[in-house]
């Protein structure tokens, strides 16, 4: 197991041990592909892990099939690992077309919804998969969202997904990483395809 070295140690009064087992607030942004793969990826570990796992697609429609949602509800079945439940919110969109407002008070019943079962302790980690969206167009309130995600009772670990997430929700978060675009398939005029972007 790797063994990081913090670049500074707080004056907080916890253990090693207390503090690697805190909570984790994780928020995967920016233009570049992958935010939603990787959050899949602890989803995975969580897993493992034995932990209750809880995804909440905001904004996409429950017609959109991803592969990581065909596996993760099949591992979640098999009663090795933790159980995971599937939330869809959204009315559907795309790129190309964005008139996505019929999403909005999808949306909003979705967070409603997250906010119960972290009151409840329902899950112990969860995927607000492309949250950031509903944060950015102001259908839900960012300083709502920061209350209820610093006050969540127990271990729960919650990772956020989407293009520009608001700064005061970068600034809270535990762990934030930005994928940046380099190069990408459909700047050849190439479009997503199976294996790859579902």
């Amino acid at each position: 197991m790797p063994q990081g070295q913090p670049t500074t140690v707080p004056d907080d009064g916890l253990t090693t041990r207390q503090r690697r087992t805190q909570p984790v607030l994780a928020v995967h942004t920016g233009p570049g592909k992958g935010k939603s793969t990787a959050a899949f990826g602890l989803a995975l570990r969580a897993w493992n892990q034995g932990w209750p796992i809880g995804v909440f697609q905001f904004v996409k429609s429950a017609k959109w099939k991803v592969g990581e949602e065909h596996a993760l509800r099949v591992l979640g079945g098999t009663g090795e690992g933790g159980t995971v439940a599937w939330h869809k919110m959204g009315e559907g969109w795309s790129w190309v077309q964005r008139d996505i407002t019929d999403s909005e008070e999808a949306a909003r019943e979705g967070w409603e919804q997250v906010k119960r079962d972290l009151a409840a302790e329902t899950y112990r980690f969860y995927v607000l998969d492309e949250f950031t969206y509903p944060l950015h167009w102001g259908w839900i309130d960012t300083d709502e969202v920061l209350a209820v995600l610093k006050d969540r009772p127990g271990n729960q670990h919650v990772v956020i997904t989407g293009r520009n997430a608001p700064q005061p929700l970068v600034d809270a978060a535990d762990l934030v990483t930005e994928m940046t675009k380099v190069k990408h398939p459909m700047d050849a005029g190439r479009k997503g395809q199976r294996g790859i972007e579902w």
